[in-house]
């Protein structure tokens, strides 16, 4: 059985549908890639692409999309809920089959390099990729967003770059990394207290002494507060573990779960203990499970 790594490529454009197009087509048009799936977010402005395929086919276009965005997007002019460094923000491999961490580890190296000699944009190893170790974490190359970040890059204050200038121009930079398979997961509450989200964010958090594996903030999104996570270890801290530890925390302050909903895949194994309708998913469906697309491709 040949290799296979996915990507979900994070794009800060979820607005202009046009320009999300475009940098779709951009990926879906390597040879050798299948796409899975492409969503947007009018609040947060930033769209997940999902792609499958042999390493190099994945990272060819992975690279067309961080080339297509950086010519489209402009960051001056960029403005969303979500933290955000650049046009094609975030860019991970995640292993599936047949194909190490080192090897995914390798090809986030490999990538980040291309795109600072070529494309001449400043690149952020991260998660098991990175080369320093204070750019390991995400979101400590998010935390100060684009322009904190833009000011703070030339006086060589963290984070710095592994590739490319030291200088965020206006399709800012890129984390490129390695990492495991993580669920991006939202829950609306039943307030719109923004101040309520961010409180039940901080609670959950591994940051703050909350759950392990969960990283969590709180956003107004669609008229309701939403606790929005990455659940980066769903065998150890599960779906279930964290929608009942919300809903302890929100009866606190006399609300309750509105509805959840999965940005991009999942695999079915993050089910277990507990069903969509359990766990409040508003937009499950077989084809939100990794394996539905894993087995077409068989």
């Amino acid at each position: 059985m040949e290799k296979l790594v996915e990507c979900v490529a994070n794009i800060s454009e979820g607005r202009r549908a046009h320009v999300v197009d475009e940098i779709v087509g951009a990926i879906a048009g390597q040879a050798g890639v299948c796409l899975l799936g492409a969503e947007s977010d009018i609040d947060h402005n930033r769209s997940v692409v999902t792609f499958v395929g042999a390493p190099q086919d994945v990272s060819a276009a992975a690279f067309a999309g961080i080339r297509v965005s950086a010519e489209l997007i402009d960051m001056t002019r960029h403005r969303g809920q979500h933290p955000r460094i650049g046009a094609a923000d975030v860019t991970p491999f995640v292993p599936l089959r047949n194909i190490s961490m080192e090897e995914c580890i390798e090809l986030a190296r490999s990538l980040g390099a291309r795109v600072g000699r070529e494309l001449r944009l400043p690149v952020f190893l991260y998660a098991d990729a990175a080369l320093q170790e204070s750019n390991r974490k995400l979101s400590a190359i998010r935390r100060a967003g684009y322009e904190r970040l833009r000011d703070s890059i030339k006086t060589g204050k963290a984070p710095q770059p592994d590739y490319g200038p030291r200088n965020l121009g206006s399709a800012g930079g890129c984390a490129i990394g390695a990492r495991d398979i993580l669920i991006a997961f939202n829950v609306y509450l039943t307030t719109a207290d923004l101040a309520v989200g961010q409180a039940i964010a901080h609670a959950i958090r591994a940051s703050s002494g909350g759950l392990p594996h969960v990283q969590a903030l709180g956003f107004f999104v669609k008229g309701r507060a939403q606790v929005s996570m990455n659940l980066t270890n769903y065998r150890a801290t599960s779906m279930r573990d964290v929608v009942e530890r919300i809903r302890h925390e929100a009866r606190g302050f006399h609300v309750a779960i509105e509805g959840s909903e999965i940005i991009g895949l999942l695999p079915r194994a993050a089910l277990a203990g507990a069903s969509a309708s359990q766990l409040q998913i508003a937009n499950f469906s077989p084809e939100r499970l990794l394996e539905f697309h894993l087995g077409a491709l068989d």
